[in-house]
């Protein structure tokens, strides 16, 4: 987490990370029962609606207020929730990652070294919502209001302390539930692909002129490197050759 509040310092963290990640980003399934929609020849597709799958409203609550904190409206894209990230979060959880697909869920799980990942019997899904109404009841406790209730300013100091594993909690691991769950889907949907809910009409691609699929033409890497390319303008999701 940045140590500074301001909108201004959140963009600027979230424009190093999509930097860093962008063309390799690889998003986990969709949910078999969140299709991508084929828009109509011709036509721009619809944005997605926010109906969730996975998260209930005390959930969903918690992560619009978190993706909003996280990514604040500006003059560079909407905010956290307009830019499809709850939704992106909600279909993967509801989807294969969130279930368990290829984790190993039978045990023993034992308390290993922090290098070997989250050891623990729950799914993400199961892990991602008892850490929301972990964190919730930490800020009842210390503030009196659940999180999506706090100023932006207290809500950013209670995922600083968790980041620092200053907040606990004795059921659910909290630095690992952001660390290793929250913040990489709230990373994942801002530079996936729009087809899998985040990245809404493809606004962060466009933030780092990115183009999204013609990305895969070699040639054109080395002709443009250094160099804006001519297609980020309006970049090429899947949803775009379906």
């Amino acid at each position: 987490m940045s140590e500074q509040n301001t909108p201004g310092d959140r963009r600027g963290f979230l424009l190093k990370m999509g930097l860093a990640g962008a063309a390799t980003l690889t998003p986990v399934a969709l949910s078999a029962q969140a299709p991508a929609i084929k828009p109509a020849a011709g036509r721009k597709p619809e944005p997605v609606a926010n109906a969730y799958l996975s998260l209930g409203p005390d959930e969903a609550a918690f992560i619009e207020a978190l993706v909003n904190l996280l990514c604040p409206a500006d003059d560079l894209s909407p905010n956290g929730v307009d830019s499809g990230l709850a939704v992106y979060i909600d279909r993967q959880l509801a989807g294969p990652f969130g279930q368990g697909d290829r984790r190993y869920l039978l045990g023993p799980f034992k308390t290993g070294k922090p290098e070997l990942g989250l050891q623990s019997p729950l799914t993400p899904e199961q892990f991602c919502k008892a850490g929301i109404a972990a964190v919730n009841a930490a800020c009842v406790r210390m503030h009196g209001s659940a999180f999506d209730q706090l100023p932006a300013s207290t809500a950013e100091s209670v995922l600083k302390d968790i980041d620092a594993g200053q907040v606990t909690d004795e059921r659910v691991p909290l630095a690992p539930w952001f660390n290793e769950i929250i913040y990489p889907l709230f990373n994942e949907g801002c530079f996936s692909d729009p087809v899998y809910g985040g990245n809404r009409d493809a606004v962060f691609w466009k933030m780092l002129g990115y183009p999204g699929l013609p990305a895969t033409h070699a040639v054109d890497m080395v002709r443009y490197r250094g160099k804006p390319y001519p297609e980020a303008k309006h970049p090429k999701s899947m949803i775009d050759f379906s």
